[in-house]
């Protein structure tokens, strides 16, 4: 191969030709510039230390010129040439931020301007968003030195470069590498029950009364989030305020909620007293904060039926040595559901991301009280996920996120129980790049993906080492506070492009022996490596990544770099998205037992609906997940904004109810969260836009 043949990587990450004249040009400038002349014979000397292959990074290239000039002895030259790369580097990085900066104030939005983990979370672009966007590309740098530099000392050097290179190549991808923090974690708020924010570095004490709950669950939600990269539960929340409710109205308050509840001029019921707390607690999370770059926390909370709740739960026991009461539990639970639908309807509040836990028994919903009120919140609009299981021995949070919990003790040395879980890191593969690369070069793609999934390992443990490192010098008060339990934090391995993948080995994309072999045989490898390598203190999962940002980046990239690439957002579905002939039960049998099995970090299936179903067929829909084993879903159905007169309605329609107007814009899930289509990305609002809707037409949508 000629040197005219061999592309390269620039810094920006894109291809070019290799230029042999570029080099030469770049020593001849250093010879120059210590007062010397660069003749031939010397520029062929020192180019004969240098190999240029296939792929290879400018900065490799540069390396080795350095290399050369040391070997033959140019060494005022050799440092003239460092000092010129540094100076280069210098000038372009101030360079890259004046063009980003530019391009960041002219984009559309927020997530379309962001180059790096863009975020449909961020409303609205301003000076705040440009200052969280600009060191992104340095915390990228320093992560990957941190990680490299542990690798290298727990497996050597050629372990380390590998990794890099599966990062640049994009069979890999490394989630939220533009922060230092953990990913999300779901929390006990057992701690602040005893000592307040103290132990984290908060100067408030536990809370005593109903309102110092409200005021502290805030303040504990922003300080814990500020920790974490990714979402904060707290699958606690409503148990812990029915109890303060009940300390302060009575236990048996549920009963009679429209009992006047205090003499000021207002004279307040309970249940105004109670919806106030919601408000005060639900705005106050939803507004952006300096610590997540101007974005609201990403915040999630769970309901349960009674079997869910009395299994987990069942011998939980508050400081004061009472128990929780389901009685109230429930009719708060219900209460909240109800209030925080009908709160959509005045303004598009994106956050908690609400979980229903519901156990099944003999391909049902066990308790049909709570089944049917399930179906009855869906069918009056509300938007939320639900989990359903057969044992209460996992919990599904942060929008899809499903973590084992086989023991549901509790631990009051430090507070942190069967909740107190999450993923202290998500390291994605790009299955669709890895099996592709594997078959262009000759090789068993099970083979090459095997040595891929080993790395990922490999690099999840270095990052854990790194982890129990910063804990040791104190720098992650949430596990020492029992907040987050570090023995029940997963070490996350990430899939995407499945689909796009099995489409290029010409596996149709339904159900069908073929299918689910392939799904079952690949998923099934991670599985067998998460047991390899999992120890007492040590724990994997696998989870079908929400890929919000990367999906998009997945697919540009592999078209970029020549690979077969169908559609141009990578989809977190075992179905193709704009396939018009699957319907609701294939959708949920294609997210059934049989492709799930070995997702052991979970997956979510989001249905898409033209309208709302009726009560009744919601029920069906649950009982049909229940039979296919379907255990995370929800059902979209895109909320209409009125631009111009604010009207939100809970229907997808073409114009404004209201006043008519056709200045619209919609509100439904980019992928876990709840936020305006025009807050997507560029890239992501063409692929809302492709979409498949099930229209109810009187025929049966399953």
């Amino acid at each position: 191969m000629s040197s005219a043949d061999i592309t390269i990587i620039k810094r920006d990450g894109k291809r070019k030709t290799f230029s042999v004249e570029k080099i030469k040009n770049a020593i001849r400038k250093a010879f120059l510039s210590v007062g010397s002349f660069a003749t031939e014979e010397d520029l062929v000397n020192i180019l004969s230390h240098v190999r240029i292959t296939e792929g290879m990074h400018v900065e490799e290239i540069q390396n080795q010129v350095e290399i050369g000039l040391m070997a033959e002895q140019y060494f005022a030259v050799a440092k003239a040439y460092m000092l010129y790369r540094q100076r280069h580097n210098e000038d372009r990085e101030v360079r890259d931020h004046l063009d980003f900066l530019i391009q960041y104030c002219q984009a559309e939005n927020a997530a379309t301007g962001s180059k790096y983990d863009a975020n449909a979370n961020i409303e609205k672009k301003n000076l705040a968003t440009l200052i969280g966007e600009l060191p992104k590309k340095n915390f990228i740098r320093l992560n990957r030195r941190i990680l490299t530099d542990r690798m290298k000392k727990m497996y050597g050097k050629e372990m380390s470069d590998k990794y890099i290179r599966l990062l640049k190549n994009h069979h890999i991808y490394k989630n939220d590498e533009t922060s230092l923090a953990n990913y999300c974690a779901s929390i006990t708020m057992y701690p602040w029950l005893l000592e307040g924010t103290k132990p984290i570095g908060g100067n408030s004490i536990g809370p005593t009364n109903l309102k110092s709950f409200c005021g502290g669950f805030i303040n504990l939600v922003f300080m814990v989030s500020s920790m974490l990269s990714g979402a904060c539960a707290t699958p606690e929340f409503l148990m812990y305020m029915n109890h303060f409710i009940g300390k302060e109205y009575g236990k048996d308050y549920w009963k009679n909620p429209d009992r006047q509840a205090d003499m000021s001029e207002k004279k307040r019921t309970i249940d105004k007293v109670i919806t106030d707390c919601f408000e005060q607690i639900v705005y106050s999370i939803n507004q952006p904060t300096g610590a997540r770059n101007f974005q609201a926390v990403f915040w999630n909370i769970s309901y349960y039926d009674r079997f869910y709740f009395e299994s987990i739960f069942g011998e939980f026991l508050f400081p004061d040595g009472s128990k929780p009461d389901w009685d109230g539990l429930s009719w708060l639970q219900k209460r909240f559901m109800k209030w925080f639908n009908a709160e959509r309807l005045k303004t598009p509040l994106t956050f908690p991301v609400e979980t229903m836990a519901l156990l099944t028994e003999n391909n049902d919903v066990k308790d049909k009280e709570w089944g049917e009120f399930t179906a009855e919140m869906y069918s009056e609009g509300h938007s939320f996920f639900t989990y359903m299981s057969d044992n209460a021995d996992s919990l599904a949070s942060c929008c899809r996120l499903r973590n084992e919990i086989h023991d549901n003790g509790f631990s009051y040395t430090l507070g942190a129980g069967g909740v107190s879980t999450g993923s202290k890191s998500v390291l994605t593969i790009n299955l669709n790049r890895c099996i592709q690369y594997a078959v262009k070069n000759g090789q068993d793609y099970m083979t090459y993906l095997a040595e891929v999934v080993d790395l990922v390992h490999k690099v999840q443990l270095a990052y854990d080492e790194n982890l129990k490192s910063l804990q040791a010098q104190g720098m992650l008060p949430l596990f020492d506070a029992g907040f987050i339990n570090i023995g029940r934090q997963y070490l996350t391995v990430g899939i995407n492009g499945l689909v796009e993948a099995a489409e290029f080995l010409g596996i149709e994309i339904n159900d069908n022996p073929q299918y689910v072999e392939f799904v079952q045989s690949t998923l099934g490898l991670i599985e067998e490596y998460n047991k390899k390598y999992r120890t007492k203190t040590t724990l994997f999962n696998c989870e079908m990544i929400p890929a919000e940002n990367v999906g998009v980046k997945h697919a540009k990239w592999d078209r970029e770099d020549g690979y077969v690439v169908p559609r141009d957002c990578y989809n977190s579905y075992f179905y193709i998205v704009e396939d018009k002939s699957l319907n609701i039960i294939d959708k949920m049998r294609l997210h059934g037992r049989k492709y799930i099995e070995h997702l052991t970090g979970g997956s979510a299936l989001h249905l898409n609906l033209e309208e709302h179903l009726t009560k009744a067929q919601y029920a069906q829909l649950l009982r049909v997940a229940a039979q296919e084993g379907c255990n995370y879903f929800t059902f979209n159905i895109p909320n209409t904004i009125c631009n111009k007169c604010g009207h939100i309605s809970k229907h997808y329609l073409k114009e404004c109810p209201e006043c008519h107007s056709q200045d619209i814009d919609y509100l439904t899930r980019i992928i876990g969260y709840m936020k305006r289509v025009s807050n997507f990305s560029m890239a992501r609002q063409e692929e809302a836009a492709r979409r498949h809707y099930h229209r109810n037409e009187g025929k049966p949508l399953c």
